[in-house]
């Protein structure tokens, strides 16, 4: 009779716990933050339609990194019991904190009983009537839950994208700021120099305190980019660089130039646009939208 192999709880708890915790910083990352306004969420994906942030109730907002089938059936059994709970009871018994210590209790049984843990980690975030009340929740693969005052960074260099939020962070500041904020603490840990990636990679979504009812709103297309152009470099001393399919500034003293022939009047710019040098003339600045490629698609297809 062949003896059984035997490995110790304790090793075996620790591989469990490397292998979650590396598939998981593959994924890209996600910020969830406060601002004046209520919660914002702001995650890079490779795609438009499997969202890494979603809605479960009213004033309840999810966010994910990972495995996308396994935090998608997470997110569906939430919504379930949401509704169940609301519709028993009353809509404002469905709390964030409820779906908080539901997640981990789902999540600790499939870490100790099953043999392979899932790999995710999830954001439930709460807008409140005030600031103050807003609640954010962390909640990892083997069930424990921290709740995250503020702010919070997931994926892949989490800790670099967390130190680079909070160090601009203000609970006061308006939705503009606090989503450059957000998208220059993505773009400063990807591997694109530096450069915030183009607004068809962000999946952007607030959970608006002034919103009765429900206040979970994306935020895309024109509205997204607006949002992005109101906060412009010149707040920090650099010159700015103009959209593409925006007119260029003049320089002192000269007539507007006219717009780039084929670049749309308005909206947003196409997802093969660069950044465009800001040398004084509308010719050179749309010259700089020639010969741009778009960002190299993500070799994990299974994380997301």
């Amino acid at each position: 009779m062949a003896m059984q192999f035997y490995a110790s709880p304790e090793q075996i708890m620790r591989d469990r716990s490397e292998y979650a915790r590396k598939n998981i910083a593959r994924g890209r990352g996600v910020v969830v933050l406060t601002y004046s306004g209520g919660v914002l969420f702001v995650a890079e994906t490779v795609s438009s339609t499997l969202h890494k942030v979603s809605e479960i109730y009213d004033r309840i907002g999810f966010a994910a990194v990972g495995r996308y089938n396994e935090f998608e059936n997470l997110r569906a059994a939430g919504v379930r019991m949401a509704d169940l709970r609301g519709y028993s009871y009353d809509r404002r018994d469905v709390t964030g904190r409820a779906l908080a210590n539901a997640y981990a209790q789902t999540l600790g049984a499939i870490f100790g009983e099953q043999g392979k843990p899932f790999e995710v980690e999830l954001c439930v975030a709460e807008v409140g009537a005030t600031p103050e009340q807003d609640e954010m929740y962390r909640l990892t693969y083997d069930g424990s839950v921290q709740d995250e005052p503020g702010l919070m960074a997931m994926g892949g260099q989490a800790e670099a994208i967390a130190t680079a939020v909070r160090a601009g962070h203000r609970p006061d500041m308006p939705l503009p700021e606090a989503l450059r904020l957000a998208v220059n603490a993505l773009a400063s840990a990807s591997s694109e120099s530096g450069q915030p990636r183009a607004g068809q990679l962000l999946e952007v979504a607030i959970l608006d305190r002034a919103r009765t009812g429900r206040t979970f709103r994306r935020l895309v297309g024109a509205a997204l980019q607006s949002l992005l152009d109101q906060t412009s470099p010149t707040a920090t001393g650099t010159a700015a660089v103009p959209a593409a399919g925006d007119e260029a500034a003049p320089p002192d003293g000269a007539a507007p130039g006219p717009a780039a022939d084929g670049a749309p009047a308005g909206g947003a710019p196409d997802a093969t646009d660069g950044p465009a040098e800001s040398t004084g003339t509308a010719e050179a600045a749309a010259e700089g939208d020639a010969g741009a490629t778009p960002p190299a698609p993500d070799p994990d297809e299974g994380t997301d």
